[in-house]
């Protein structure tokens, strides 16, 4: 048990020893404010890290990073627990951010739709001709699975807001099992995108929000329309004029010891189940997944945040423009039905999808507390980020444990965040 190998150390000291060092060392590049002075009370934030703490204490989770900014400040950063066994979470701690990376994939799309690489409204197939003669599921007999012809082609938007007919990866249809047959990760993106072309959709494009494989057909438009691998025109047109250092597709072996271990629930608490190594995390990536491929940092994400909270801009350098960014984040898919499976229907209650992200429409229907227009995302290893616009707000949390939701952790952070505002 990860509390057993560390018997000898104070938790709670533990993590007010990292909560005062992070302040000072972790956001170089972000301002820091008094919560009093962002019109929030410390005493209120403390009880985010009380909450969280429990979690390491009963052997629930690891360890993990909490940040809240207002009003353009970092007015809380707590880093508690462990990485791996007995090794302290670090301020600086990589992460496997999973499907956080599609709100970034899809900055990059817009960046180029500003451009004018492209219309939302334009067939995917315009750019990427594999597209041209995909089918729909209709039924599946004794004779075999029958497919009929698209209403509508299939568009950017669709890919954008996940309304593009495309499925997933381990849902129960014989579209799935098709995924699961393909390999679709096994090679390159232009590799899957082959793949795909030769599997019917399992919607009628822009009738069903379908969590799936767009994002990552988007990366491939990047490439296709950008003439550069995504990893590139990411670090050139995002990371690199933010400062977001840390965040890629892979981890340089001499940050390796940054990058935590996955956990999983056991018998008596926690397990590793995946530990970091040079050969699963510091090699070059050959499938660029701009779904879920990302590794970054709580503060490089922040910084990410910050961003979109501006409007697009951050540190006097612009990646988009502000109505692109408003445009992103409002509701594109009002009126159609959300999912009511067991495990998205319950975050997807009271929500609409945006470009890339969660959109609260209905906080009552959601069951949370936030202010309409708030938008949000998170990863398969319990990374969250959740921005309010209305309350100039962003939260972040940072640990690595599967499954996701596990444990109501976020929504807890979420409610002690917005209880803390008092003014």
């Amino acid at each position: 048990m990860l509390r057993q190998m560390n018997t000898h150390v104070n938790p709670l000291l533990l993590c007010l020893i990292l909560a005062t060092t992070s302040g000072c060392n972790q956001q170089d590049n972000l301002p820091l404010a008094k919560p009093e002075n962002a019109g929030m009370s410390s005493e209120g934030l403390n009880r985010i890290r009380t909450v969280m703490q429990e979690y390491i204490d009963k052997n629930k989770l690891p360890g993990m990073i909490t940040m809240v900014a207002r009003h353009g400040s970092i007015v809380h950063s707590e880093t508690c627990g462990f990485m791996d066994a007995d090794k302290p979470m670090r301020p600086d701690a990589i992460f496997r951010i999973a499907s956080m990376t599609k709100p970034v994939t899809s900055v990059a799309v817009m960046i180029l739709y500003e451009e004018g690489y492209f219309r939302l409204d334009d067939p995917v197939a315009d750019y990427i001709r594999e597209f041209r003669d995909m089918k729909v599921f209709s039924s599946i007999d004794k004779d075999g699975l029958h497919s009929v012809d698209q209403a509508r082609p299939m568009t950017i938007r669709d890919l954008l807001t996940h309304t593009s007919g495309l499925s997933g990866v381990g849902a129960d249809s014989p579209v799935d099992s098709m995924y699961a047959a393909a390999d679709l990760s096994g090679g390159t993106l232009k590799d899957m995108v082959q793949k795909l072309s030769g599997i019917p959709l399992l919607y009628q494009p822009g009738t069903t929000w379908n969590y799936s494989r767009s994002t990552d057909v988007l990366g491939y438009l990047i490439e296709v329309l950008s003439g550069k691998p995504l990893d590139q025109f990411m670090k050139e047109r995002i990371f690199i004029p933010l400062g977001m250092e840390d965040t890629d597709f892979y981890v340089p072996v001499e940050k390796l010891d940054r990058v935590g271990a996955v956990y999983a629930p056991d018998s008596v608490g926690i397990k590793i189940i995946i530990k970091p190594d040079t050969n699963s995390v510091s090699v070059l990536v050959k499938f660029l997944s701009g779904n879920g491929g990302l590794y970054s940092t709580a503060t490089d994400y922040m910084i990410f945040s910050q961003m979109l909270l501006n409007k697009g801009k951050y540190n006097g350098i612009r990646i988009l423009k502000s109505r692109t960014v408003e445009l992103m984040t409002t509701n594109q898919v009002s009126g159609m039905k959300m999912p009511d499976d067991e495990f998205l229907g319950p975050l997807m209650s009271g929500m609409g999808f945006g470009f890339g992200f969660a959109v609260l429409e209905d906080n009552v229907k959601a069951g949370i507390t936030g202010s309409k227009g708030s938008y949000w995302w998170s990863g398969a290893g319990n990374t969250y980020f959740y921005i309010d616009p209305h309350e100039e707000l962003i939260m972040i949390l940072m640990t690595q444990f599967v499954p996701n939701f596990h444990y109501p952790v976020f929504r807890q952070m979420r409610v002690l965040a917005y209880e803390a505002i008092i003014d």
